[in-house]
């Protein structure tokens, strides 16, 4: 019998954020969409934001919807304060993860706190077709509770969702089945990692500079701050540094292979649904109790 050969995943697209505002006056730049890339299926939305000027974000996010989706939104530095429909509220900070599913409708804020500073990420999952009306779920992860694999090499990898060197990341039961990760590479360092082949997957660099999609024989792609990088598929990516560190976060989750109607913060399946959404918006039922 022949043994299978691993395929390794190279880039297929550089993608330059876009600046755009959102909410109440947010300053962010966004990767996924835009008019040039409106989505990778399961993910419909991802967007940097990071300033020193609280004029850029300290107007957040005031109450509004969602259905049909998950988000994500991951501290880097600052803090964001939250309240929620279901009667959550709290405050994440540096290093933590707010993981909503909005399933059948959520109204929500997020919040930024007065500093000197607030960097993170948001990314929006898209749910399947029979889970769009789910019950709305919410996770808050701790810092602590997200573990830190540390190689002899120096590499730092977060496990925020999926498993590196036998370590799993506290958030689960997500229906995309996706790994989250936050690597942190010095300078000429190697970085490899299965990514279950089907999968979509992207990594989003947002210091430094790495080469993306190596091989045994080298290769790559120069990727330097801030940029995201599609990869096509195949079952290992391989990352390196050179002369300068890089930190990046590598995404991936199953498609949906479904069809896609968006209207702001909704998601569904047909026009219908969205109109459907619009309708108990208006009359008071959207919240479903």
């Amino acid at each position: 019998m022949t043994e299978k050969t691993e395929a390794r995943r190279a880039v297929t697209r550089v993608v330059e954020p876009e600046g755009v505002t959102e909410g109440a006056g947010v300053r962010l730049r966004r990767s996924i969409a835009t008019p040039g890339l409106d989505y990778v299926d399961p993910f419909l939305l991802f967007d940097h934001f990071g300033s020193d000027d609280p004029r850029d974000y300290v107007a957040g996010f005031p109450f509004h919807p969602h259905r049909g989706i998950e988000t994500v939104t991951y501290v880097l530095d600052g803090r964001v304060s939250h309240r929620d429909s279901m009667g959550n509220a709290g405050t994440i900070g540096p290093g933590d993860v707010q993981w909503m599913t909005a399933g059948s409708g959520i109204l929500h804020e997020e919040m930024p706190q007065p500093g000197p500073r607030l960097e993170g990420f948001q990314l929006w999952v898209n749910l399947p077709a029979r889970h769009k009306m789910t019950r709305p779920r919410y996770q808050d992860v701790a810092a602590a509770r997200i573990p830190e694999v540390r190689r002899a090499d120096g590499l730092r990898i977060r496990v925020i969702a999926g498993e590196v060197d036998g370590v799993r990341g506290p958030v689960a039961e997500i229906f995309a089945d996706p790994e989250y990760l936050d690597v942190s590479m010095p300078a000429g360092r190697s970085f490899e990692q299965p990514v279950p082949r089907g999968h979509a997957a992207f990594a989003y660099v947002f210091e430094g500079e790495a080469v993306v999609g190596t091989d045994a024989g080298g290769g790559g792609t120069s990727v330097a701050a801030t940029r995201l990088v599609l990869l096509g598929d195949g079952d290992r990516l391989g990352v390196r540094t050179g002369e300068r560190p890089a930190r990046f976060l590598l995404v991936s989750g199953r498609p949906l292979g479904e069809p896609v109607v968006r209207h702001g913060p909704f998601v569904m399946n047909t026009r219908e649904e969205i109109q459907q959404a619009l309708r108990e918006l208006r009359d008071g039922t959207f919240i479903q109790r």
